[in-house]
């Protein structure tokens, strides 16, 4: 579904992804794990049109995205829930989701909407509440069914535990194994390692910019290596 092939991003003069390949396969899910700085949330915003590496390819569905614009990645089917969740603050729930819904018709919006308070009862019930008001969990539950509202084939999220009580961690990474039930691809970029690799299929850590592994979830959960720096021994 996804493939990402030798990309190199630059901040500047700083060379922040360094000849970097990988893919995702459709109905699973993939984690990116490492450090802070390490390059995970880079790429993201590379593969979704936010960046633009200097050289190599990103192709989704067969398709070479490398130079298109953001909001046609989006319509393509290709959705990205940003670190820190980026929610219109000012706006309500509703408001937040239906500017989610934005490339498609209109007449979809009624049936979109109930599908993501069927997900997310708690922003039914907070459905005119200002997004700025809600707890955090709420808000990382609003910032994916607003992504969830463009009916993405395959939805990137970064760190969705960040800033999260363990409880409300828990019940983030519910939603994600739910969502891989209802067949959505995920590309997860998570510093909690443990966590990302305890739902994901597949997993590739990163350090400096540099893919150092790459195994099955089960595998990288068991590698010494991988335990003692990411997973506390």
């Amino acid at each position: 579904m996804l493939t990402v092939n030798e990309i190199n991003v630059y901040y500047g003069n700083i060379h922040a992804i360094h000849s970097i390949s990988f893919d995702v396969h459709e109905g699973e899910i993939v984690t990116l794990i490492g450090a802070n700085g390490a390059g995970k949330s880079t790429i993201l915003k590379t593969i979704s049109g936010l960046l633009r590496s200097r050289t190599g390819s990103v192709s989704f569905i067969g398709s070479d995205i490398s130079t298109t614009a953001p909001h046609h990645i989006v319509k393509r089917g290709l959705a990205h829930v940003p670190e820190g969740r980026r929610i219109f603050l000012k706006m309500s729930v509703q408001q937040n989701l239906e500017m989610g819904n934005y490339i498609h018709h209109s007449s979809s919006m009624h049936e979109m909407l109930e599908n993501a308070f069927e997900r997310f009862p708690r922003l039914k019930e907070r459905r005119k509440q200002i997004a700025g008001t809600l707890s955090g969990g709420e808000q990382q539950m609003l910032a994916i069914g607003r992504a969830l509202m463009s009916s993405p084939k395959l939805l990137m999220l970064d760190e969705p535990s960040m800033g999260l009580a363990p409880i409300l961690v828990e019940q983030i990474f519910e939603i994600i194994k739910e969502l891989k039930d209802a067949g959505v691809t995920i590309l997860l970029v998570e510093q909690n390692a443990r966590m990302a690799l305890s739902v994901a299929n597949r997993g590739y850590v990163l350090e400096t910019g540099r893919i150092v592994a790459t195994d099955s979830a089960e595998a990288l959960l068991q590698d010494e290596a991988v335990r003692k720096a990411y997973l506390g021994g």
